[in-house]
């Protein structure tokens, strides 16, 4: 596929951590924060109002827990692709049927986006085009054939590449009326061209879209990321502690090189500039450390099993949580049961919920049933 050449000694066996911190990842975007949000209710103070400060997302300039999220799931979808494609080589797949299956992967991904946006309330003209899904599918559409065509050093010069081309476009082109550099909500290149294109209608703020059309570019290298620290986990060449300390050390390298550069380009989330891809990107690779030391190199997995079970089917409930209320089936059992818990009842009923989904999803694992998009 274009990538170095991985030894023989390599044996092909799932990384563990992979899907216990998808699942976490998941566990936030299915609901998780709600249960921060009533600790607060619950116990108000200061402690946990910084707490559910971080489960909210920055209004534009800077950088909280919850703006880490979406990142971080585009991130872990690139770290599985030199997995999952290599896999597929080696039950015998030709390049061609590699080609077709990332095609499907990325208009299945798409068309989910659209029906989680609802495509099937058959309202096309309110129809919002961008969305969560659709930006996981065209980052893993890119990527993929990125991998597939350069090498790894290749995959780390386009993912840069993009980084400073993106804040050239950003710094250099001017806005109509604006002028150039400018990079308030209102005033911006990326949100400009997508009133340009998309109908205000279809916006998420004022200023554009939190999804895009130009901010796909440096999402792209979000995922290259991920992939670049799945090639350093596949590799036979270092032992498993050394893999961990050097995705720390590529985390802390991220998170540095992004600080120096965010005092000229500032970390914004809704335009996904390039500073938050390294910012995020740090963060991401600091975690897939410690999972990774802590569930495959020092073998304590049994605490991570309920992430695991989400981190297989993470499609499955995000789509599952948008048209469902998983609160419906918890109230059932619990409604009889909530005056008991008194000034308790909010973060009571929360982390029910969030367990009764976890339930359904615990069901379809001992079924053995995934979502493979």
């Amino acid at each position: 596929m274009g990538n170095d050449a991985q030894p023989q000694t390599f044996v092909q066996k799932r990384v563990a951590s992979i899907d216990a911190l998808r699942g976490f990842d998941m566990f936030w975007i299915a609901g998780g924060e709600r249960i921060i949000h009533a600790i607060y209710q619950v116990w108000p103070g200061a402690a946990t109002r910084a707490l559910d400060t971080q489960f909210e997302h920055v209004a534009w300039q800077g950088f909280r827990f919850y703006d880490l999220i979406f990142a971080l799931f585009v991130f872990m979808m690139g770290v599985v692709l030199p997995f999952s494609l290599t896999r597929r080589m080696e039950k015998g797949a030709n390049r061609g049927q590699l080609y077709r299956h990332v095609v499907q992967r990325f208009l299945t991904l798409f068309l989910f986006g659209l029906i989680y946006n609802g495509l099937l309330d058959f309202n096309i003209h309110q129809l919002r085009i961008p969305g969560v899904l659709q930006r996981i599918a065209i980052c893993y559409f890119f990527a993929a054939l990125v991998m597939m065509n350069t090498s790894i050093r290749g995959q780390a010069i386009v993912a840069g590449s993009i980084l400073i081309v993106y804040w050239l476009i950003i710094k250099l082109v001017p806005v109509p009326g604006i002028g150039t550099a400018v990079l308030t909500p209102e005033h911006n290149l990326a949100g400009y061209i997508d009133h340009l294109i998309i109908p205000l209608k279809f916006c998420c703020y004022p200023g554009g879209d939190n999804e895009g059309l130009i901010s796909n570019l440096p999402a792209i290298s979000t995922c290259l990321l991920g992939v670049l620290a799945g090639h350093w986990l596949r590799s036979g060449k270092f032992t498993p502690n050394r893999k961990a300390l050097g995705l720390a050390a590529a985390g802390v390298a991220c998170l540095f090189v992004g600080w120096v550069w965010s005092f000229n380009f500032p970390i914004i989330k809704n335009i996904w500039s390039s500073t938050f891809v390294l910012w995020a990107g740090g963060w991401s690779l600091l975690l897939l450390a410690l999972f990774y030391w802590i569930i495959d190199v020092k073998g304590y997995q049994r605490w991570s099993f309920y992430f695991k079970v989400i981190g297989m089917n993470s499609i499955t409930i995000y789509m599952v949580d948008r048209f469902f209320d998983f609160g419906i089936i918890t109230k059932v059992f619990l409604h009889g049961l909530m005056p008991v818990f008194g000034h308790l009842q909010p973060l009571v009923w929360s982390v029910s919920v969030i367990f009764t989904g976890w339930l359904f999803l615990y069901f379809l694992y001992r079924q053995k049933i995934f979502l493979r998009v």
